[in-house]
């Protein structure tokens, strides 16, 4: 059994890529998509149709219901399984996404998590994300400096730690080491021209509304309310902001369009910085190549 994990930006042709894989180099896929890990959200996932995925065993894809909490420690229980799945198959593991921090976690492990009471949870909801950012920039600069201003997750993952701890959270981290979980994953990743990416990206926002993204975020909110984080997430937000007429039906897919540029950007940027020894190419020249190696002896 062999391990890959192909990476790129949203709306590159990692789905279509990875399938074409599975087929002709008998592989089970890993998602590594934050958003198609749960089942009714199918649109504004843009995951892959069952019809798509065929005979291909899946992991990764419609795990967990909008309101269940999922996390990087769920994730690597994930691969685990799907790594033993596919072991005792003898197939090998694709793994592909625009979720790179899973694949890191994957890699370099997780630092262990301290116990976060209802009362912690409570005083977290009160903090605003730009009072803590400032918080951190002042008390805990080295972590400032790996974050963005806007990076809501590891904001208020910091302050899970310093509230829990009173510990700064790089001294934290420097004490608790991550222990990696897999270090035999060779990575590849789609490059796309940023023209030819965003022409992508406005068809897909565009294929969205198409396919009825408003119905499926409307029945998303009837059940679940706005509360749980996917309700948060790209092409749901911004069709609940047509949804209260805070903006047109023609504005809506150049807004989902504007948002998904820029987390493709970040995407990137992450790719770039977090991965070493990384195959980069297009996609044909990926196909060939990945084939190659799934297929040697």
């Amino acid at each position: 059994m062999k391990e890959i994990a192909l990476l790129g930006p949203t709306a590159s042709g990692k789905t279509a890529l990875s399938l074409e894989l599975a087929n002709i180099a008998n592989g089970v896929i890993l998602s590594l998509d934050s958003l198609s890990i749960y089942k009714e959200i199918d649109i504004a996932s843009a995951k892959p149709t069952k019809e798509e995925r065929g005979r291909i065993v899946h992991f990764g894809i419609d795990e967990i219901y909008p309101d269940e909490h999922f996390s990087s420690a769920a994730f690597l229980t994930l691969y685990q399984k799907a790594k033993n799945f596919a072991s005792k198959k003898g197939k090998n593991l694709i793994i592909v996404g625009g979720t790179g921090f899973y694949l890191k976690s994957i890699i370099d492990g997780l630092s262990p998590k301290p116990k976060i009471n209802a009362k912690i949870k409570e005083k977290i909801q009160s903090y605003k994300k730009d009072e803590t950012y400032k918080l951190i920039v002042h008390i805990d600069p080295k972590y400032a400096q790996k974050i963005s201003p806007n990076d809501s997750y590891r904001i208020e993952k910091w302050l899970e730690i310093y509230l829990s701890t009173t510990i700064v959270p790089t001294k934290y981290f420097e004490e608790y080491q991550k222990r990696g979980v897999e270090n035999d994953i060779k990575i590849y990743e789609i490059v796309t021209d940023k023209d030819g990416l965003r022409k992508k990206i406005a068809k897909r926002s565009e294929q969205m509304l198409k396919s009825g993204v408003i119905d499926e975020v409307f029945y998303l909110e009837k059940k679940y309310t706005r509360k749980p984080k996917p309700l948060k997430a790209i092409g749901i937000k911004e069709s609940l902001e047509y949804l209260d007429g805070k903006i047109s039906l023609s504005k809506l897919p150049e807004k989902i369009t504007i948002a998904t540029a820029k987390l493709a950007k970040r995407q990137k940027t992450f790719n770039k910085s977090q991965f070493e020894n990384v195959t980069r190419g297009d996609a044909k020249t990926l196909l060939k190549e990945i084939r190659s190696y799934l297929q040697s002896d």
